[in-house]
């Protein structure tokens, strides 16, 4: 990662305490509840490993096809339910840009030698498609900015019990556990993952 060891560990144990967290939430609530936290987490393990320093563990080359397979999987189940709007098109935006990530970090794309988490050292750079990690940047930062709104003391949650995929707390669908301001600090700390990690690209 950009910034050294002590960024990718940091990053690495924002995902992996946020996948837990998500990993919790499918042991109550509605299907759909339990449906979306299985994908929340799969996307916290998910960026968790991918943030794992290369200096520590470089996985390898099939590893980046494999991420590429799951999140592709992920993206194409996501595509029915993300129609309808709400918290799942943004699921489906999270997996295909894990998707994006693996292909760009993939030694095979981006020749580097040293390894795919090369494509998170200070030599990244040759694998992204600079008007396409521009777009998901802004989004992710808008998401974050909107999460971080829907924080502040004040702003009105979504009720326990509504629709878990529905337009609640600002349009990306909010928690139904009855904790929604730990759900939503969850989905907004994937979210700063999600933004630091394509800026290696």
């Amino acid at each position: 990662m950009h910034g050294g060891a002590l960024t990718g560990w940091l990053l690495m144990a924002l995902c992996a305490v946020s996948g837990t967290y998500c990993l919790l939430r499918t042991r109550s609530g509605t299907p759909q509840e339990r449906r979306t936290a299985r994908s929340e987490a799969l996307m916290g393990f998910g960026m968790a490993a991918m943030a794992v320093p290369a200096a520590v563990l470089s996985p390898p080359d099939w590893a980046w096809a494999v991420y590429a397979v799951l999140f592709g999987v992920a993206a194409l189940r996501a595509l029915l339910p993300a129609l309808r709007g709400g918290h799942h098109l943004h699921h489906l935006v999270g997996s295909l840009a894990m998707v994006y990530m693996a292909v760009a970090m993939a030694p095979a794309i981006t020749g580097s030698g040293g390894g795919g988490h090369a494509g998170h050292g200070a030599a990244a750079g040759a694998g992204g498609i600079p008007l396409l990690t521009g777009a998901l940047l802004v989004y992710y930062a808008f998401y974050v900015l909107g999460s971080a709104g829907r924080l502040q003391p004040g702003t009105v949650l979504a009720p326990a019990g509504g629709t878990g995929g529905g337009r609640g707390q600002g349009g990306f669908g909010g928690g139904t556990d009855g904790r929604p301001e730990l759900t939503t600090a969850c989905r907004m700390t994937m979210g700063i993952g999600m933004f630091a990690m394509l800026l290696t690209l």
